[in-house]
């Protein structure tokens, strides 16, 4: 009989999996709970040691609205600085990705997972700058919360976000009354989707549990936190990097052409 992995060994060789060039709904769902459990964790957490959410857009787009309002410059700045970050963010994913269909096809979308934890590994060093850090590191955690949700957004076909709910409640909404419009008197709805309202479902749920987490653990701690969740992303991305290089260069550096 073959020896078997330690059951930790065994979970990281399946998220291994997920990071891969080939997709299905399976891993795309699973990869989804597991970046909304960090989402939640850093944006709850953030908000516990820095005051701020890193990824409620609308929220910073309403302050800057309010900002002008009320003539405060400081809250104009403040709220244009992290729409800027998460929206550079957003802009690196792609970029990554196609670094990685070039160079590393068979690890195509490590490459996001590996530079958000390496970002998360920078913002726990800054945590132990003191206070005076507190912008920057606001701003860095924008910057991570962009790129995360661009990259699952890439993966799925814009059909999950892991770092804001608003549009995923919504979706999870729409199903629900489709069930409730077929048990109704002349209502005339499609019928739900069972499959969306899981993984939905499961997605919200990670969210909740991972700001639970990060929100006992950046209390805790502080930002130092964002290590831990760092190094899990590091630990599912990087050996997937070196797979992928080993088999580009034995392939003589031939990638295959985009789908």
């Amino acid at each position: 009989m073959r020896p078997t992995a330690p059951r930790p060994t065994r979970l990281l060789l399946h998220l291994r999996h997920l990071v891969g060039a080939r997709r299905s709904a399976g891993a795309d769902a699973r990869l989804a709970v597991l970046l909304a459990a960090v989402a939640g964790a850093a944006n709850a957490g953030g908000f516990i040691a820095l005051g701020e959410y890193a990824s409620h857009m609308t929220g910073y787009l309403s302050q800057a609205a309010d900002g002008v309002a009320l003539g405060r410059g400081a809250m104009i700045w403040t709220a244009v600085r992290a729409v800027l970050a998460f929206t550079c963010g957003a802009a690196l994913a792609p970029v990554l990705i196609g670094w990685a269909r070039a160079r590393r096809p068979r690890a195509l979308y490590a490459a996001p997972l590996a530079v958000q934890g390496g970002l998360l590994l920078g913002l726990a060093a800054l945590g132990l700058l003191g206070p005076d850090w507190d912008a920057a590191e606001v701003t860095l955690l924008c910057f991570v919360m962009g790129l995360q949700n661009a990259t699952i957004t890439r993966i799925s076909g814009a059909v999950i976000r892991t770092t804001h709910a608003t549009g995923m409640v919504t979706d999870l909404g729409i199903e629900l009354g489709c069930a409730l419009g077929q048990v109704l008197p002349f209502v005339e709805v499609r019928r739900p989707d069972w499959g969306k309202v899981r993984l939905f479902g499961a997605v919200l749920a990670a969210f909740v549990a991972g700001g639970i987490v990060g929100g006992l653990g950046y209390g805790a701690v502080g930002t130092s936190f964002s290590a831990p969740l760092g190094a899990l992303l590091l630990a599912i991305a990087v050996p997937r990097l070196a797979a992928g290089r080993r088999r580009a260069a034995d392939a003589g550096g031939i990638t295959p052409p985009e789908r």
